[in-house]
């Protein structure tokens, strides 16, 4: 039953294909950063390449989400004391919606480098969900911006803001809580908002100080043998859980806390960084039970691994963009590095392959586009105006670039003409 189970909520889970007219949550439909899109621009500026720009009231980091022909993303006055959610019509850049979901009384404060709109939504057909961390979690109906359900009591104390975006899996949206007081991973009904499971953390906090009990991380779901996994970096340690029913299956402790980046899998191997301050890449088999620190854990990194940017795996290669601009290909199998260039900036949006491109935005707005391979190649360098924090999506032929004020369509007028 449980095989039979595992293999129908994978059917439910798994995109049949990558790119096409959806970007349904972080990191796109195969929750990697890649796209099969083709056509997509390889140059841009503030006015080449440009089918329109639409500004952003106030700030937010999450990054946008799409479905056919709506955007989604999130964000929040500069106090955090009003939460917005905004619609984009995604042919015109027209505001189809913009919707005042939370007001909040009293906001902790966040770090500079985050917001009160830094988790990124997630929508579906039919239904979007947004979600502010300890603020709150909505569901509207996307056509009309009605509210179907909101949560307010799945509460922790952030100390530097929000960070982690819900994912959803079969009838469930799932996120993690990972404060400096509370750290678990929950999993809410989608068509209700009521909770499914809720599994604390398996990891003894006590002598653990508060703030280095925090972690931003959006977990993922894998497939190993036979049996879906819910893979969910923390503070201390990186656990897998069954997806339904939140049951824990393995761990791996470290010393590490307050992470960013999303794992990713293959080769038998899940990639995760263990560590805001001094991040490492642990390369770990996901196929033990129980604590596996000692068993799995095939390779470690240290130099040039991001605290922020997520990584991107292509065939038997690692790529990573460092926060301080180093990009790197290593040897998804051993950890070995092929190459390392620094590509410039500051970094915090997660790099993007489609089109037999990388596009690695940096936060003055810049992306250095380069080619995948062993052969570090640099194709172009292209500038938008404002901070980027948010990591782009892809949908057609067109890039969707959030800056601090603007949303960018990002399209050769060429594919635009033949729509």
């Amino acid at each position: 039953m449980r095989t039979l189970t595992s293999i129908l909520a994978a059917a439910l889970s798994f995109p049949a294909a990558w790119g096409g007219e959806t970007w349904p949550e972080l990191r796109g439909p195969t929750a990697d950063g890649q796209s099969d899109a083709t056509g997509l621009p390889l140059t841009w500026s503030k006015t080449e390449n440009v089918a329109w720009k639409t500004a952003i009231h106030d700030r937010g980091w999450s990054s946008p989400v799409i479905w056919k022909d709506q955007v989604w993303l999130t964000t929040a006055a500069a106090d955090g004391r009003k939460l917005f959610t905004v619609c984009v019509d995604r042919e015109t850049g027209a505001i189809v919606h913009d919707i005042l979901l939370f007001e909040v009384a009293k906001p902790e404060n966040v770090a500079t480098i985050n917001s009160y709109a830094s988790p990124t939504p997630a929508v579906e057909s039919g239904r979007v969900y947004l979600h502010y961390g300890t603020y709150g979690t909505a569901c509207l109906d996307s056509a009309t911006g009605k509210v179907l359900w909101t949560r307010r009591d799945l509460n922790c104390d952030h100390h530097m803001g929000p960070g982690s975006s819900p994912i959803l899996h079969a009838h469930l949206l799932i996120f993690q809580v990972d404060g400096a007081d509370v750290q678990y991973v929950v999993a809410l009904d989608k068509a209700t908002g009521k909770t499914a499971w809720r599994t604390d953390r398996s990891v003894d906090y006590e002598r653990v100080h508060p703030m280095q009990r925090k972690a931003f991380s959006t977990p993922t779901v894998i497939r190993v043998a036979d049996r879906l996994q819910l893979v969910s970096p923390g503070s201390r340690g990186v656990m897998a859980y069954d997806p339904l029913s939140g049951e824990e299956i393995w761990k791996v402790r470290y010393g590490g806390w307050s992470m960013v980046p999303r794992p990713l899998h293959g080769h038998g191997l899940v990639f995760t960084v263990t560590d805001y301050d001094h991040p490492e890449l642990w390369a770990i088999r996901p196929d033990g039970k129980g604590d596996v620190t000692e068993s799995r854990v095939a390779w470690k990194l240290r130099q040039g691994v991001p605290s922020t940017p997520s990584l991107l795996l292509m065939g038997d290669l690692l790529y990573m963009v460092s926060d301080n601009g180093v990009a790197s290909c290593v040897e998804a199998r051993t950890g070995e590095v092929v190459w390392r260039e620094r590509i410039g900036g500051n970094h915090a949006s997660s790099p993007l392959h489609a089109d037999g491109r990388i596009s690695c935005f940096n936060q003055d707005g810049a992306a250095a586009v380069i080619r995948p391979g062993r052969q570090f190649a640099r194709l172009a360098v292209n500038e938008l105006d404002g901070t980027c924090m948010a990591s782009p999506a892809i949908a057609g032929k067109a890039l969707f670039v959030r800056t601090q004020s603007h949303l960018y369509r990002i399209e050769e007028r060429k594919a635009r003409e033949e729509q």
